[in-house]
């Protein structure tokens, strides 16, 4: 890990190194011979990383080496990032360049003390750099190029499915047929009896508890299905609240009152995932509260531990034990995976013959057959698969179970900035379900993706990145809920590998000890805040919330510490912690690129400040339901692509300048100056965000001035990356009347490619778009709460799946114009709906 991270760092510094932001802030010309004398030592370093990475796994002196040279690395990342930040202040300020140079001069950043200060900056960080080439000498690197980087994005992408499909599963038929035997036809005394899966990781116990658990004969048998994850924290009040998805927060009382309503009398079926407590005393406490089903009701556990199985179920011969696939079976698995790319030839008998040694080094599991047959699907040559078999493999041990270096061997044949992203994950908790477009937002914070196709926007790149990670196996359960809504988890061994390759890099801080513990090396941290004033660590880029902890509040001395402690952060997440105001100091946070303020429902007003973090990239405002208005000089923050301000239903207006933002990607909701009393933007600032991607609420249209002129300013049929477009003629909850609400659908036509289209409280009397015919992408349609007397056939849209028509009081008639065939009959009646 530390190479790769050096290696990438190191690359970007040489960018950085040769940028005008040095010369803009004053800094070039002055430290030439300093910056110059750096660049040549960075680029002598990079060409032996290779080399002392391969060292460090036997050579501890080497492994401390390559700590000091990332740690000094990320320093001086920082330091250039600073300077960034300096040019970019510069360049936002307004005036000739004389007038800019007197302000600078008489401001708290005086130039002149700033270019002395990071002067010196810099001559240390060359020192350190050159101390470190000095030691990098006595251990004779050499200097070796690293493989060229492959990527899966020209790969055909599988679809992703919530579920383990059937034909995904191999070798596992006799146990399938085993489990459900014991689920469906075993006659047991007790009402609910309870089914062990056991086996070491990586074998597929999860896999094949999820395949039994959605069989459609075990639908149909039981009454209720549930799965939960448990892992290894084993909390009785959290695992309540899991099996029957219930609010952490609540008392337990109420959480065994909510179980008990659910289950008990029903015939259920419960999958309880991943057990590791061996406590038979606390066992027994979780079985009373289980035991409430109707006879015939069964609680599958999946355990890598024999203890645990033989606490659940004295009954040896009803404990599924797992082995590893047999050979032919392993062999068709990684034939399954290896020949995918179609680089390599099934029909080769040189492949073939190195394929199927390679398969049986795997010891039958089938996650370590993915991971490997994956990562060789990329090689080309048969040559290339013999000398994996015979360097690397070679040196894996053999020992039954133990398949964590199996997996470290895909892990060190992924390109740099793969690494960086799957070691990122080990912040989540095990078993976490993982929102991926949060989780690439946070790659892009910490500059792991790169932008080398302006085509593309990074987000997009980021979610190919993902996607290279769940074609290699590395993530897994990828469901897509809807726009913008996918989510994944990470199998334990998987978190396990995460958490060894990141090593100090990164940790999870869930007691005094662990956050006293957390020092200068400590860069990312998922922390309870209550717990942030006791750790020490100084340069922090990632401060993440624990999940799962509750409600939380966060002091104004917490706040303090942060501003006070932690000036290099990239990552800042304080959703959900009862803030009523944010301090004015967070503009000294300058590197920040991502701020998670959501569910804060007492905020009501940002600091103005805020708009002096010019690196910031991401927003994030959702369900701060008191929130009033955004700040007056957002324009500011012209790195701004996510503003997320869902549920921010006392928000009056959209501040004017808000157009200005060309970056934004996401704007989740534009309100209309009700009365014109706030002066705040109007439609046609919409107009140049062509970029705007996911959803875009826009409400108050039934306020808008001159509506004409300002819905067709507003563009939106050159949005054509929109997926789902909201027009709100009213605000929620809000008394409409008086409003002069007689105006054009028409002139508000969006993209074609729009999937989504949500009309509500339209109270005039115009007829439906004429653009509504030209939508034939769109998914769902949702007209509520309007005069609408009639509406337009919706049968013929050919994607079309949801159909929402509510609270149209004074709906008469729906147009049936169904087209006809050649020969004259009638065409297919809603071709895809699946909800009516």
């Amino acid at each position: 890990m530390a190479e790769a991270i050096a290696f990438d760092i190191a690359t970007e510094l040489i960018t950085k190194l040769s940028s005008r932001a040095l010369s803009q802030v004053g800094l070039y010309w002055n430290l030439k011979h300093d910056i110059d004398h750096i660049t040549r030592t960075v680029r002598t370093i990079k060409a032996v990383l290779l080399d002392a990475e391969e060292k460090s796994v036997t050579d501890n002196l080497v492994k401390v080496w390559l700590e000091e040279l990332k740690d000094v690395l990320y320093d001086a990342d920082d330091l250039l990032d600073d300077f960034s930040t300096e040019a970019l202040r510069k360049d936002l300020m307004g005036g000739n360049k004389l007038t800019k140079e007197v302000c600078l001069f008489f401001s708290s950043s005086n130039q002149f003390a700033y270019v002395l200060k990071m002067g010196r900056k810099i001559k240390a960080i060359k020192a350190r750099l050159a101390s470190i080439q000095r030691e990098a000498n006595t251990f004779r690197f050499m200097e070796r190029d690293r493989p060229a980087e492959t990527s899966f994005m020209t790969k055909k992408r599988q679809q992703m499915h919530s579920f383990e499909r059937e034909d995904d599963i191999i070798g596992r038929d006799d146990d399938k047929a085993a489990l459900l035997k014991l689920v469906l036809e075993f006659q047991s005394e007790e009402n609910v009896y309870i089914i062990p899966i056991v086996g070491f990781g990586g074998l597929g116990k999860t896999a094949l508890a999820q395949l039994v658990y959605n069989h459609e004969m075990v639908k149909n048998h039981f009454d209720l299905t549930m799965f939960a994850c448990v892992s290894n924290y084993f909390d009785m009040k959290v695992i309540v609240a899991n099996i029957i998805k219930s609010d952490k927060n609540l008392e337990m009382d109420e959480l065994q009152k909510q179980l008990r309503d659910k289950i008990d009398g029903k015939k259920n079926l419960l999958v309880l995932d991943d057990i590791w407590n061996e406590n038979p005393e606390q066992w027994s406490r979780l079985k009373k509260l289980l035991m409430g089903g109707a006879k015939g009701s069964r609680i599958i556990v999946t355990t890598r531990s024999l203890k645990v199985a033989e606490i659940a179920n004295k009954c040896e011969s009803h404990v599924l034990k797992l082995e590893g696939l047999s050979d032919d079976d392993a062999w068709s698995l990684f034939k399954k995976i290896a020949f995918e790319q179609r680089y390599a030839d099934s029909t080769n008998s040189a492949f073939v013959e190195v394929g199927k040694q390679i398969s049986k080094r795997c010891g039958g599991v089938p996650l370590a057959i993915r991971t490997i047959a994956g990562m060789l699907s990329l090689k080309k040559t048969a040559k290339e698969w013999h000398s994996f078999k015979d360097n690397e493999l070679a040196k894996i041990s053999e020992i039954e179970g133990d398949i964590l270096p199996t997996l470290k061997l895909s892990y060190d044949h992924l390109p740099s900035h793969l690494k960086h992203c799957f070691a990122y994950c080990r912040l989540y908790p095990k078993d976490h379900e993982i929102h991926v477009q949060t989780l690439v937002q946070f790659w892009i914070a910490q500059g792991f993706v790169k932008q080398l196709n302006r085509s593309q926007s990074l987000e997009e790149i980021g979610f190919g990145y993902f996607k290279d990670l769940v074609d290699r196996s590395f993530f897994q359960e990828v469901v897509e809920y809807g726009i913008g809504d996918m989510r994944c988890k990470m199998h334990d061994l998987m978190h396990d590998l995460a958490e060894s390759i990141a090593g100090i890099e990164s940790s999870i801080v869930d007691s005094d000890k662990t956050a006293s513990e957390v020092d200068e090396k400590y860069r990312h941290i998922s922390i309870s805040p209550s717990l942030i004033p006791l750790f020490k660590g100084k340069k922090l880029r990632t401060l993440l919330q624990s999940p799962n902890m509750g409600t939380q509040k966060l002091s104004e001395e917490t706040w303090d510490f942060v501003i006070a402690n932690c000036r290099c952060l990239r990552v800042l997440e304080l959703y959900n912690l009862n803030l009523k105001t944010i301090s004015p100091s967070i503009y000294k946070l300058k590197h920040l690129r991502y701020l998670d303020l959501s569910f804060n429902f007492g905020l009501e007003i940002l600091p103005k400040s805020i708009c002096k973090i010019q690196n910031l990239l991401v927003l994030k405002l959702d369900y701060c339901s008191g929130l009033q208005e955004l700040p007056k000089k957002i324009e500011k923050l012209v790195n701004l692509s996510h503003l997320g301000c869902e549920g921010c239903n006392d928000l009056t207006h959209m501040p004017r300048g808000i157009g200005k933002l060309t970056s934004l990607e996401t704007l989740s909701m534009f309100v209309v100056d009700k009365d014109g009393s706030h002066g705040g933007a109007d439609l046609s600032e919409l107009r140049l965000l062509s970029n705007l991607r996911g959803e875009l609420e826009i409400r108050n249209l039934g306020c808008v001035k001159n509506a004409k002129e300002k819905f067709k300013a507003a563009n939106l049929k050159e949005k054509q990356h929109l997926r789902s477009l909201v027009l709100q003629w009213r605000r929620p909850f809000v008394d409409s009347a008086g409003h002069d609400d007689n105006k054009s659908l028409e002139d508000l036509q969006p993209h074609p490619n729009l999937k989504k289209l949500c009309i509500g409280g339209w109270m005039g009397d115009a007829k439906f778009p004429s653009w509504l015919s030209l939508l034939t992408n769109l998914v769902k349609i949702t007209i509520s709460d309007g005069n609408f007397k009639h509406l337009p056939s919706f049968a013929q849209f050919p994607c079309l799946q949801d159909l929402v028509i509510c609270g149209l009081t004074e709906l008469e008639y729906m147009d049936d114009n169904s087209p006809k065939g050649s020969q004259g009959e009638a065409q297919l009646f809603f071709p895809s709906l699946k909800v009516l």
